[in-house]
């Protein structure tokens, strides 16, 4: 397991960052607004995840996490494109029951796979054991595939309870160190203690909250995928 260490809130807008419903879309490919000058194959990227990668409550599909990503990606010279599978609302049962289905779907099988989920886990308090299992469930399934993983890890809130913290707390490098995923810390407290980069519910990043996350993120996953072709002579 490798670690990428970024700052993580460990207070209850964690929990309620990822908890708001909305109807699922369809994976789609991130709508690149900044093309760049890209080299060498095209990388695939599925990004598997809730509300913080479905972009809610931002006003275009550009905006979202894993667009941001892709066109920060393809800024520096990197092939990326980039699918977005975010579903707002989705806990790890709900993003386990979807998973083969949507990497079925795929056109291109992904080079490489982010998994963020739990965060409603955390929202509605399901046990710490359910919330291992799926995400275990949902890492194997990416393995028997041969998809790497970079996995968006998450804390629990301290207001949870020392046992419940603790159970939590252990998931994501417990499970990254078992199926060899690169462990990316994702909430920033950058972002989630600066209102001025949220949106009204004070829990969703705005368009700017998002770009800050991507700053904080996209070094850890550009080292994670497949490296650019050498120069040819």
């Amino acid at each position: 397991m490798r670690v990428a260490r970024w700052s993580i809130i460990g207070a209850a807008l964690l929990a309620a960052a990822c908890g708001a419903e909305a109807p699922a879309p369809s994976p789609s490919e991130s709508p690149s607004v900044i093309q760049g000058e890209v080299s060498g194959p095209q990388i695939n990227v599925l990004a598997f995840g809730d509300s913080l990668f479905a972009g809610y409550g931002l006003s275009s599909p550009d905006q979202s996490y894993p667009a941001q990503l892709e066109q920060a990606l393809r800024r520096v010279g990197r092939n990326v494109r980039i699918v977005n599978a975010g579903v707002s609302g989705d806990t790890t049962a709900a993003g386990r029951q979807r998973l083969a289905f949507t990497l079925d779907s795929q056109k291109v099988k992904p080079d490489v796979a982010l998994l963020e989920l739990g965060g409603n886990d955390l929202l509605r308090g399901l046990p710490p054991q359910g919330t291992r299992d799926n995400l275990d469930a949902m890492l194997a399934e990416f393995a028997k595939r041969g998809i790497p993983v970079i996995l968006m890890g998450m804390r629990a809130p301290p207001n949870a309870g020392p046992q419940f913290q603790q159970a939590f707390d252990a998931i994501y490098p417990d499970l990254a160190n078992k199926h060899g995923a690169t462990l990316v810390p994702f909430l920033s407290e950058e972002v989630f203690t600066n209102r001025a980069l949220l949106q009204a519910d004070h829990v969703h990043p705005t368009a700017e909250g998002v770009a800050r996350l991507v700053r904080a993120t996209e070094a850890a996953i550009a080292a994670e995928l497949p490296a650019p072709a050498a120069p040819a002579g």
